[in-house]
């Protein structure tokens, strides 16, 4: 192929990417912080321990880390076609990643939580705060540069699982890599999706990092 058709691919195939982590990320992030601070309030260190809904919880957010993403894919393959009509393409690829990557950052929204300082949480209960109140105004923005660290890395994740997607159909620089690269054995459709999946890591990273440093008020 020539340089103008190969640019064409790879600049649909990234748009494709960045659309794929995008929503999944966003809904990472949402459902995220919502099954981590349940976690965080329930434990046995936080502000109302409920054994009976931190356990079950818990296994679930442990069960949906361990299994490996491929078989991930295939298991929620019904829950895909329900919600967007079809198990491949970009769309149908955004169900599974936001399935794998939410016990992920639920878990490092839950570490993140645990590390703000006692003394900072007994000094709003002492003065009367409920544990909404608690957690909104002491415990999250505490916490807000560890939470953006985790973010920052369960959106890496996130990049490196939408390649694997694309394997398996679900569009994207992946899916590029893997037709033309792989099944056609030309080289310059493997190394450049590659090249520009390392850069849009760093690129994440680094923005990352810097949103952390600034809101680190320690």
């Amino acid at each position: 192929m020539n340089d103008d058709r190969l640019v064409e691919l790879l600049t649909e195939a990234f748009w494709e990417t960045l659309h794929i982590v995008s929503v999944a990320g966003l809904w990472t992030l949402l459902g995220g912080l919502l099954v981590g601070t349940v976690l965080y309030i329930t434990s046995k260190s936080g502000p109302r321990p409920i054994a009976v809904v931190n356990a079950p919880l818990g296994l679930l957010v442990n069960v949906g880390r361990s299994a490996p993403f491929v078989l991930l894919m295939v298991a929620v393959v019904p829950l895909t076609r329900l919600i967007t009509g079809t198990s491949i393409g970009t769309e149908a690829a955004i169900v599974p990643l936001t399935v794998a990557s939410i016990p992920f950052f639920a878990r490092l929204v839950e570490g993140a939580l645990l590390e703000v300082q006692p003394g900072l949480v007994e000094a709003a209960r002492s003065m009367g705060a409920s544990t909404p109140a608690l957690v909104w105004r002491v415990v999250l923005p505490e916490s807000t540069p560890g939470l953006i660290r985790g973010f920052t890395v369960t959106l890496v994740a996130i990049v490196s699982y939408s390649a694997m997607a694309g394997i398996v159909g679900g569009g994207g620089l992946g899916d590029l890599a893997y037709r033309y690269g792989y099944q056609r054995f030309e080289t310059e459709y493997m190394i450049w999706p590659l090249v520009i999946l390392i850069v849009l890591v760093q690129l994440f990273q680094i923005l990352g990092d810097r949103c952390a440093r600034t809101l680190d008020r320690r």
